[in-house]
């Protein structure tokens, strides 16, 4: 008995000494630099201060075990089916072709360029791709069917948007310029990957008349919990002779600004926007827009046209798979937006871009 308590007394002592050492191997630096508008010298901010941003604690314990073990409800079955396609090798000229893989990645052919958004191909997104939420679609496009790719927006370090994995078979395999915004080099480096990382309105040249902006929005950065905000967040508008692309990545709507600061760099020819992982409002609202905000941000742009992702791949929310496109649509009728103006398509499909 006294053996017994001994060894109980030493595990609660060793784990309450990990609990207090957690910074000491779940926190990383990622980025040193001045402080500024929305770094404090330690971690990056939303300026705006909306919401202090990141998961809050009122998620409980039943939702991160979900989340973690990638437990699936009525909503979201084990598998849904996808009708895989190959896209061709290159798209000249002013034609834009734009395919979603499924969840934020999304392969835009236009200008002679591939350009490829937030790209997963893992199962699982998260720790090691073995603890988190799996994939129920399969990408809508094998990744050996996938052309060879110029250019790679990585829009921050959230597991389901920089899959390591991905990024370090693309890089072996075509070497493509990889944006990104600050800190997140640094990850990727980790990985024996290059990558171009710049602050909020940093721009990187991609070839001549071909840019990247790097854009604020409102959302958050973590891969180790303690290491929460170390690298910043952000969209992306690719400016093209054809007509500018803006990326949204992932983002809440916070109040309001990011998507009247993007809109200086237009017009845009596509926006591409996340209209899923927004259910229960009140605890993924201040991180993720829904189709209603969606929409609101597709107006602010001033867009021509926009996709709809970030939904129905992996399980983050309590939104059953569906939901997103069929809420899409109802904002869309609600706002008098043509439906062939802010599309939601199934994984795989191509859509051309007037």
């Amino acid at each position: 008995m006294k053996r017994a308590a001994i060894a109980v007394a030493f595990l609660v002592l060793a784990l309450a000494a990990l609990w207090w050492a957690r910074p000491l191997y779940l926190d990383r630096i990622y980025y040193r630099g001045p402080v500024s508008t929305h770094f404090d010298g330690q971690r990056f901010f939303n300026p705006d201060r909306v919401q202090e941003s990141g998961v809050p604690r009122k998620i409980g314990l039943k939702r991160l075990w979900q989340a973690a073990t990638g437990q699936r409800d009525a909503g979201w079955p084990e598998v849904i089916p996808v009708r895989q396609t190959r896209p061709p090798a290159r798209v000249d000229g002013g034609a834009m072709r734009v395919t979603w893989i499924g969840h934020a990645t999304v392969l835009v052919q236009t200008q002679g360029l591939n350009i490829l958004t937030d790209p997963i191909w893992s199962d699982v997104a998260g720790p090691w791709n073995r603890v988190g939420p799996r994939r129920v679609r399969a990408p809508g496009v094998r990744f050996e069917d996938l052309p060879k790719i110029d250019l790679v927006l990585v829009s921050h370090n959230h597991y389901d948007h920089m899959d390591l994995p991905t990024l370090a078979r693309l890089w072996a395999r075509d070497r493509p310029l990889i944006v990104t915004s600050l800190g997140n080099d640094t990850i990727l480096e980790s990985r024996g990957i290059s990558a171009e990382a710049r602050d909020w309105d940093g721009v990187v040249s991609v070839r001549p008349g071909v840019s990247v902006i790097v854009e604020r929005v409102h959302h958050w950065g973590s891969r180790w919990i303690e290491d929460r905000n170390r690298a910043l967040w952000s969209g992306f508008t690719v400016t093209l002779p054809g007509g500018n692309i803006f990326f949204a990545g992932d983002a809440g709507w916070g109040d309001g600004s990011w998507p009247r600061l993007a809109a200086r760099h237009g017009p845009f020819r596509l926006a591409i926007l996340p209209i899923g992982a927004y259910h229960p409002r009140e605890i993924f609202g201040s991180n993720h827009i829904d189709p209603a905000q969606a929409v609101t941000v597709f107006k602010v742009l001033g867009a021509g046209h926009a996709l709809g992702i970030h939904w129905g791949t992996f399980r983050l929310t309590e939104e059953a798979a569906d939901r997103p496109p069929a809420e899409l649509a109802a904002r869309r009728r609600e706002a008098g937006i043509a439906p062939d103006r802010f599309i939601s398509t199934a994984p795989g499909q191509a859509l051309t871009i007037p």
